[in-house]
């Protein structure tokens, strides 16, 4: 089957452009989402815990609520892992020979950057609640924190950005299956456009010449009628 132009990609089997495919937008935007989900992670990992003095407990510095710390690092580690997918998956989508695959993916690329659009939007929420809840945090700890808060917003857009361009492919998808196959061509010669069927002898006007238009050349003889 022929994938030329099919959900946005190009003709499988083309050659591989490397300057082509880092400038291309979903690469982009799929490089910042990993990017973001490394600060996310990073900030949290790096200062996100302190120990109290008084039990030798590690605490999460979000109002003490592990859950916070865990929720943030943990879909940070699993955005890092599927945007490194996701990149893979965009080199591979030009040599993907099957319509079928290509329709999976984009599938699976529009629901989870939707789905992870909505959970950094939960992940933003709960982080700022808990931080405005912290009375006292730690000394040195509260610019890796507001950097979390914030970067897991910007991630909501960077994921809907995913989103969005998935969301495209599979409209020109959709758009190129319902569009027509073939195309009618009418034959010369054949009554209304269309073509004759084979052996058909060809058309031909009703009348060569007018009827009554041919005239007699010469002198005509007379005859006078008989009473």
């Amino acid at each position: 089957m022929d994938t030329s132009g099919a959900y946005g990609g190009g003709k499988a089997g083309g050659a591989f452009d490397p300057q082509a495919f880092i400038q291309k937008p979903t690469v982009i935007v799929r490089a910042v989402c990993w990017l973001f989900s490394v600060i996310v992670m990073g900030c949290i990992s790096d200062k996100g815990w302190y120990v109290k003095k008084t039990d030798n407990e590690e605490y999460c510095v979000y109002n003490d609520d592990t859950n916070a710390c865990n929720y943030g690092v943990g879909i940070s580690v699993i955005a890092f892992i599927a945007c490194v997918g996701f990149i893979v998956g965009e080199y591979l989508f030009e040599q993907m020979s099957s319509v079928k695959t290509r329709k999976h993916y984009v599938l699976a690329d529009l629901g989870f950057s939707g789905f992870w659009a909505f959970l950094y939007f939960v992940g933003f929420c709960y982080l700022s609640n808990a931080w405005g809840k912290t009375e006292f945090p730690p000394m040195g700890t509260a610019n890796n924190m507001q950097g979390a808060i914030a970067f897991c917003f910007f991630s909501i857009f960077a994921w809907v950005a995913c989103a969005f361009f998935a969301f495209q492919r599979f409209r020109m998808g959709a758009e190129a299956a319902f569009a027509p196959a073939y195309e009618v061509e009418g034959t010369v010669g054949s009554p209304g456009g269309f073509p004759a069927y084979p052996g058909a002898p060809d058309p031909q006007p009703p009348y060569s010449d007018p009827p009554f238009s041919q005239q007699q050349s010469g002198n005509v003889e007379y005859t006078a009628p008989t009473y």
